[in-house]
């Protein structure tokens, strides 16, 4: 073969026409991202605007939540706070000046009455508020939802009946026979025309105008209220629950098991 007939190889391009073909190449790349990056802005509104039209559910209006109703005995917290103050004045008392065993009889003494006394005056309460009835005896806490409550009973003690048959009494609201009595007579003079005067803590004096009821008698009518306007209610149903307060039975038992170990000890 000769040197005549072999292809010649093709001319490189010049600078100029290398310039001109990478500047078109820069451009129609800018061109395909704008329109990528158009695309996704364009997505992007319109998930936005669609999140817009949907309600979040932070925007929804929650139920509002009530503060229990609080029920206490006054003179039981009265007596109760007068006791812890005598048996703190002579337990330290004896304490701090006593000899041989009797700082540590004094200590198990005040260890197994205190809590008691304040199991049986300060602590007892009644919590009511829409949707359960919460008790709180001397040891142990009961939590009633109303729909569980088959009925109040008020006799010689204030009781809540569940729907087993289960009898809870309500130790902060004690029934007083005497200011019973002293209901009825004023709610006599009322039927017969002669309209007793109250006198309020704030000294205003006011007729009555209404049924005279005791204390502990209108607060059972307001728990009765409030059992046949929310026993039917969805949030009012579930089970009654029971929980012991070991938090006032354990130094009671500790204080009473320490004070027969140092009487046993001669």
């Amino acid at each position: 073969m000769s040197t005549s007939d072999q292809q010649s190889p093709e001319p490189e391009p010049s600078e100029p026409e290398k310039s001109s073909q990478a500047a078109e190449s820069s451009e129609s790349v800018k061109s395909t991202e704008s329109v990528k990056s158009s695309g996704s802005t364009e997505s992007v509104k319109s998930s936005g605007s669609s999140e817009s039209v949907k309600p979040s559910d932070s925007a929804k209006p929650s139920k509002p939540a009530y503060n229990d109703r609080a029920y206490r005995s006054p003179g039981g917290i009265v007596g109760g706070v007068l006791l812890l103050a005598i048996a703190g004045w002579l337990g330290v008392d004896a304490i701090v000046t006593g000899h041989g065993r009797t700082p540590w009889l004094a200590l198990a003494t005040l260890l197994c009455l205190v809590p008691l006394v304040i199991a049986f005056s300060v602590r007892p309460a009644v919590f009511a508020n829409d949707d359960r009835l919460r008790v709180r005896n001397p040891f142990r806490v009961v939590v009633l939802p109303w729909g569980s409550i088959a009925s109040l009973r008020s006799g010689y003690t204030n009781e809540v009946i569940d729907e087993s048959g289960t009898k809870y009494q309500l130790w902060s609201v004690p029934v007083s026979l005497r200011a019973r009595k002293k209901a009825h007579r004023r709610q006599a003079r009322v039927d017969d025309g002669r309209t007793p005067a109250r006198t309020d803590l704030s000294g205003q004096t006011s007729l009555e105008t209404g049924p005279v009821r005791a204390p502990s008698d209108q607060i059972m009518d307001d728990l009765r209220k409030l059992y046949e306007a929310r026993a039917k209610a969805a949030d009012s149903q579930g089970e009654p629950s029971v929980r012991w307060s070991w938090e006032i039975m354990a130094p009671a038992i500790a204080g009473a098991v320490l004070l027969v170990v140092l009487l046993a000890v001669v």
